[in-house]
């Protein structure tokens, strides 16, 4: 039985994970509890699990709710990204299911991507609804110190890494038409595909959180002329969730401290933002 702790003060977490499609429980967290977290936003996706992963606190939040209850377009990211915040959380992984736009970036393979693009339309984006104005800078939006760290211990357990790709990510929730799909992959060059990245990357930013994305391929989006089924991307995720999770086990310890000066912008973002 995990406990339910309803006013997290005194509860503190110094890594934040967030699990996509497949991910609910990460099931390496020692002396692990439930957190419910109120926000200004509403309430996050799930309870947050809070433990510790070889000493290394650790939080962690299914985007989409235990059972897949919300849909990307539904999921409440400024609730979650608050939630995480609160607790004290400096590094975030995300992981996250995403089809390829490249023959060479294969199903079961992981990607760490350095850049993404747009494509989302009814989303919230910012903790800055007013009277305050900011203005992030987003032209390196992920972490690269902890983009090198997530890399590093991929290639130490011998999965196939990705070490850059852009990102494309799509309101969802339903999956791209042909043309959609070349020109995703023709005409903007993405080489990944996914629903979920948009806001919760720019939010990070705004939070000034450590924030990095551990990529999981499912399929080749529909540019390869075979329509993507649910079927397909749930057999190669349940495959590609333990080998995540080996991921997360190697690398939360490696989190303990904090990011190298001169490799991350993650802490500054709102140093030039506010208006």
């Amino acid at each position: 039985m995990v406990d339910v702790i309803v006013r997290p003060e005194g509860v503190r977490a110094h890594v934040g994970v967030i699990g996509g499609s497949g991910l609910y429980d990460p099931g390496i967290v020692e002396n692990a509890r439930e957190v419910r977290v109120s926000t200004p936003y509403g309430n996050p996706s799930d309870f947050i699990i809070v433990g510790e992963v070889s000493g290394v606190s650790v939080a962690f939040l299914p985007r989409h709710g235990r059972g897949h209850r919300y849909p990307p377009h539904a999921i409440n990211y400024r609730a979650n990204m608050w939630a995480l915040k609160s607790l004290g959380v400096k590094w975030v992984i995300s992981v996250s299911a995403v089809g390829s736009l490249r023959e060479d970036y294969r199903p079961g393979d992981f990607v760490v991507p350095d850049q993404f693009i747009d494509m989302t339309k009814s989303r919230q984006y910012t903790f800055y609804d007013g009277p305050i104005t900011v203005h992030v800078s987003m032209a390196d939006p992920f972490c690269d110190d902890l983009r090198y760290r997530i890399i590093d211990v991929t290639r130490e357990l011998g999965y196939t890494v990705h070490d850059s790709g852009t990102y494309v990510c799509i309101e969802g929730p339903r999956f791209s038409t042909r043309a959609e799909s070349r020109v995703w992959k023709d005409v903007f060059k993405a080489d990944i595909i996914g629903m979920t990245l948009v806001p919760e990357v720019n939010l990070a930013c705004e939070a000034q959180l450590c924030y990095a994305t551990l990529a999981m391929i499912t399929d080749y989006d529909v540019w390869a002329e075979r329509p993507v089924t649910a079927e397909e991307v749930e057999k190669v995720m349940t495959q590609n969730v333990e080998r995540a999770k080996k991921i997360l086990f190697n690398l939360i310890p490696r989190l303990d401290g904090n990011p190298e000066p001169g490799r991350c912008s993650c802490c500054r973002a709102l140093s030039y933002a506010v208006v």
